[in-house]
């Protein structure tokens, strides 16, 4: 047995750490760019998600699969990694750095974001929807989902029964965004004001995307970065509720079937 298939065959037999070798070689190589060509102002986190996009590509176009690199036995580890337990554990923990009596202060100006978050990138994903050609009211309410979060999208084409295609702009909407209010955050946060705890909760609130309001903030104050992913973790929480329920209705009562 050479040395390729020694490793391949560690690597198959430890996946959960092999994926985690391989997301740390990732998040180096990305921090590493950050730093040094971009002088932080573009967190390493948008880049880390660019690179795993181009990664899942190549493996998927290698592979013939439909889970990117998880479908080659070298790097099947990453479909544990990446699935929903873990990633709901990650975000779930970054709510425990929070001050409680910092984010009580938030109070109305928090839920008002909240709601202004929910609702407005919802419109704004439909009209898109709309603007694209989809006419059904469970097309339109899922890729508007997807403007919400790339969790939100999935989460409610599958309560709808979306076909995978639609499912696949929502999750794609939803990385857009992502990656978008990571690159922009450095640049407008002192702009607008997000300088403090309560200013933080607002604005997860209103832009709504974890891992796009955690890597933007960090990038410009790590302090806030608690503050405001608790309030997008919220956001995530009472999008998949409302989207696909009241969401859906009031798109169907719209658009009509």
């Amino acid at each position: 047995m050479n040395l390729l298939e020694e490793i391949t065959k560690v690597f198959a037999e430890n996946g959960l750490v092999g994926a985690f070798l391989m997301v740390g070689a990732v998040m180096m190589v990305s921090y590493f760019v950050s730093r040094r060509l971009t002088m932080g102002r573009i967190h390493g986190s948008a880049i880390a998600i660019m690179i795993g996009l181009a990664l899942a590509y190549w493996g998927g176009t290698q592979s013939g699969g439909t889970k990117g690199l998880a479908d080659i036995k070298l790097f099947a580890g990453l479909g544990l990694l990446g699935g929903g337990m873990l990633r709901d554990f990650a975000i779930t923990a970054t709510a425990f750095e929070v001050d409680v009596d910092e984010a009580k202060k938030a109070g109305m100006l928090g839920a008002i974001a909240l709601a202004f978050g929910t609702v407005v990138p919802f419109i704004f994903g439909c009209c898109i929807a709309w603007a694209f050609g989809y006419r059904d009211a469970v097309s339109i309410t899922t890729i508007g989902a997807g403007a919400g979060s790339y969790i939100i999208g999935p989460v409610t084409g599958a309560a709808l029964g979306a076909s995978s295609a639609v499912m696949a702009l929502a999750i794609a909407t939803g990385v857009l965004k992502a990656v978008t209010v990571m690159i922009v955050t450095p640049f407008l946060a002192k702009l607008i004001g997000v300088n403090n705890p309560q200013s933080a909760m607002a604005f997860g609130g209103c832009v709504g995307t974890v891992s796009g309001v955690t890597g933007g903030l960090a990038a410009y104050d790590p302090r806030l970065v608690p503050y405001g992913a608790l309030t997008a973790t919220f956001h995530t929480g009472i999008g998949c509720l409302v989207t696909p329920s009241i969401g859906f209705l009031a798109v169907r009562a719209i658009v009509g079937g």
